[in-house]
Order: structure tokens, then sequence, then C-alpha cells
């Protein structure tokens, strides 16, 4: 009996809060959207300083990403009340959707988001941030990295 009820509390905790879209969206999602606009800032501060198109492109990447940070609230708003989001996470798993492969996008972006991450990190663009959008960058990143550890170590727990 008390095993039963362990298993249950257990289950809950899985279905209700780890695979939740909820949990997805702020851990995963808006620390992306965040590394997007911040790497969209450096792009258009870049730019300005050589005279560049990166400052289009910047401004182009921040306006992709404020769309993925409105589409990632929205689906946590749906989430919250007890329904099913009519739209995905972000642009790109949107566009998959017209294919019937949204998860297959949604990893491709996930994928885009780490190759800015790397190419921020590896062209040492992380210097140019200020104090507070250097901040931002250490919230996103610890909550999506201690997120990712968290929901390991409970499965590994659960084995």
């Amino acid at each position: 009996m008390k095993d039963q009820f362990v298993q249950e509390c257990i289950q809950t905790i899985e279905t209700s809060f780890f695979q939740t879209p909820t949990f997805q969206a702020l851990t995963i999602g808006i620390p992306f959207c965040t590394f997007k606009i911040l790497f969209g800032i450096l792009g258009m501060r870049i730019g300005a300083d050589q005279q560049s198109h990166l400052i289009l492109l910047g401004s182009l990447i921040i306006l992709w990403a404020s769309l993925d940070l409105v589409m990632n609230l929205i689906v946590i708003a749906f989430n919250m009340t007890g329904r099913k989001s009519p739209i995905e996470f972000c642009t790109v798993a949107q566009l998959g959707r017209f294919f019937g492969k949204p998860k297959l996008f949604l990893a491709v972006d996930t994928m885009i988001a780490f190759i800015i991450i790397c190419f921020v990190l590896w062209t040492g663009w992380i210097k140019l941030l200020n104090i507070n959008e250097s901040y931002l960058w250490y919230a996103a990143t610890t909550l999506n990295l201690l997120s990712i550890s968290i929901v390991n170590i409970w499965l590994e727990f659960r084995r």
C-alpha cells in the first residue's frame, strides 16, 4: 500500500512537473530566448562599431527571439489553465508543424541555440555584454543547466 502510494507520488511529480510545457518553457524555452536576444544585442553592438550588416542581422535575431519568448509565454498560459496550447514553443517548431514534424524542428531550434551559445563564448563576444546582460546570461545558463541536472538526477534516482 505504501509502495503504491510512493509510486503514484513519483509518477505525479514526473508527469505534472518535469514533463509539462510550463517546466519546459521556463527551463529551456525562455533561457534560449534570452541567449538569442543577447546574441542579437551583441550583433547590433558589434555591427555599429564596424558599420556592418550585423546591425540588421542583430535586429532580426532580436525580433525572432522576442516572438519565441511570446510563444513560450502563451504555451505557459495555456498549460497553467489546463488547456493544450494551439501553438508550439517557438517559430522554428511552428514551421515544423506545417511539415508534420514540430519536435524535429524544435530540436533544430535547440541546436541553433547551442550554436549561438558556443559562438558567443568562442568568439569572445561574451566579454562585450554589460553587467546586466551578463547577469541575464548567467541566469539563463544556471536555470537551463540546473534543470537538466535535476531531471537527470531524478531519472537516475528512479532506476
